[in-house]
C-alpha cells in the first residue's frame, strides 16, 4: 500500500520540523535578550532644559547602576512642552539603551490637552518605573500682602482679572493648580505659562509676575534668596518637607490637589528580559539610602514602582485630568 510509508514520511517530516521549531525557540529568546548591551550608554531623553529635578534623578540612579548597566547619559530635547522628547524615544530602536523620563504632564494630561498627539503614552511605551512624585506650592513674591493663604484669597479677590498667576508650562500640573484654586476659591487669576521652572522663578523672584505654582522643591530653593513666601502646598496632607505650611485640603479646599511624578519608559517591543534588567537596576537605585535622601532634599518622594502600579496611576491621573481640563474649558494650541 504506497500510501502509507508517504503519510508516515510526511508526518515525520513535520514533527522534525516541529522539533527544530522548539529548539530553535531559546536561541530567539535569547536573540532577543542580546539586544541590550551591558556596558555601552544609555541615553535618557528629558524633555526640559538642563539643571531640573528631572537631571538630579536621573543623575542619582546612573551613579548606581553605572556597574550593572553601563553609562546613563542624559540627553535634554527641550521644546513642545516635553512632546520632542517623548516622540523620539517612541520612534528610537527598542534595545534598552534609549528611554525616556516621562512626566505626569507628558504621559497622563497632554492626552487630553492636545486634540492631535504624536503618541500614546500606554500603547507606544513600555513602563520601567515610577521612580518618584512631587508635590506643588503656591509661591508669591516677597512683596504680595498677604503671610497666609487666607490673606492670599482675600487679597488676590480683591485683584480681579488683573492679578496674574505663573506656571512652568501650560497643561502641566503647575497650571491647573492655579486654575483649580481659580475655581475653588472665586479667583480670577489669568495664567501665564512658562517655559519651564527657571525662567518661572526668576520672573517671581523679580516681580515680573506675582504668583507661581512651583514644585515643592523649587519653592525651597528659592526660599534663601529672601525675594519669594510660601502660603500652601498641594498634597491631601501637609508636605513632610515643608510640614509647617497647610496643604489647600486643611485650608477646607479639598478639590485642590495635584501631585505629580518622574517615570522612566523603553520604546514599545523592547525585549522583557531587558525591561526587567532595567527595572530591577532602577529600582535598586530608587531604594538606595543616598539616594532617597537626595531626592527628598530635592523635593521628591521615592516611590520605585513596577509597571503594574504605573499604569494604574497612569489611567487613574489620565481620567482625572480629562475632568478637571473639561471644566476649565482647556485646549492646547502650540
Amino acid at each position: 500500500m504506497p500510501s502509507t510509508p508517504l503519510s508516515l514520511s510526511f508526518d515525520r517530516r513535520r514533527a522534525l520540523a516541529a522539533l527544530g521549531g522548539l529548539a530553535l525557540a531559546p536561541l530567539a529568546l535569547d536573540a532577543q535578550a542580546q539586544a541590550f548591551r551591558p556596558g555601552q550608554p544609555i541615553k535618557v531623553l528629558i524633555g526640559v532644559p538642563a539643571g531640573g529635578t528631572q537631571d538630579v534623578l536621573t543623575r542619582a540612579i546612573a551613579q548606581q547602576v553605572r556597574d550593572a548597566l553601563g553609562p546613563l547619559i542624559i540627553d535634554n530635547r527641550a521644546g513642545a512642552a516635553g512632546r520632542i522628547a517623548a516622540e523620539t524615544v517612541k520612534t528610537a530602536a527598542p534595545d534598552g539603551h534609549t528611554l525616556l523620563l516621562g512626566t505626569a504632564s507628558m504621559m497622563t494630561m497632554f492626552p487630553s490637552a492636545y486634540r492631535s498627539l504624536s503618541y500614546d503614552p500606554i500603547k507606544d511605551f513600555v513602563p520601567i518605573i515610577n521612580a518618584a512624585r512631587f508635590e506643588l506650592a503656591l509661591t508669591v513674591h516677597k512683596d504680595v500682602p498677604a503671610n497666609t493663604l487666607a490673606e492670599f484669597i482675600a487679597w488676590a479677590k480683591a485683584q480681579g482679572d488683573k492679578l496674574s498667576f505663573g506656571s512652568y508650562g501650560a497643561g502641566t500640573p503647575s497650571h491647573f493648580l492655579g486654575e483649580m484654586l481659580n475655581r475653588a476659591a472665586g479667583l480670577k487669576m489669568v495664567h501665564v505659562p512658562y517655559r519651564g521652572s527657571s525662567p518661572a522663578r526668576q520672573d517671581l523672584m523679580g516681580g515680573t509676575v506675582p504668583v507661581y505654582f512651583d514644585t515643592v522643591g523649587g519653592a525651597q530653593q528659592m526660599l534663601p534668596t529672601g525675594r519669594a513666601k510660601v502660603l500652601a502646598t498641594s498634597g491631601e496632607k501637609r508636605s513632610p518637607l515643608m510640614p509647617n505650611l497647610p496643604c489647600f485640603v486643611e485650608a477646607g479646599y479639598k478639590d485642590v490637589v495635584a501631585t505629580a511624578w518622574f517615570a522612566y519608559y523603553a520604546p514599545l517591543k523592547t525585549p522583557q528580559p531587558v525591561v526587567d534588567k532595567l527595572r530591577a537596576e532602577f529600582t535598586r537605585a530608587v531604594n538606595a539610602r543616598e539616594v532617597r535622601q537626595l531626592l527628598l532634599q530635592n523635593g521628591m518622594y521615592p516611590i520605585a514602582d513596577g509597571s503594574e502600579a504605573l499604569l494604574k496611576t497612569m489611567r487613574e491621573d489620565t481620567a482625572r485630568w480629562a475632568g478637571i481640563m473639561k471644566a476649565v474649558n482647556f485646549q492646547a494650541t502650540d
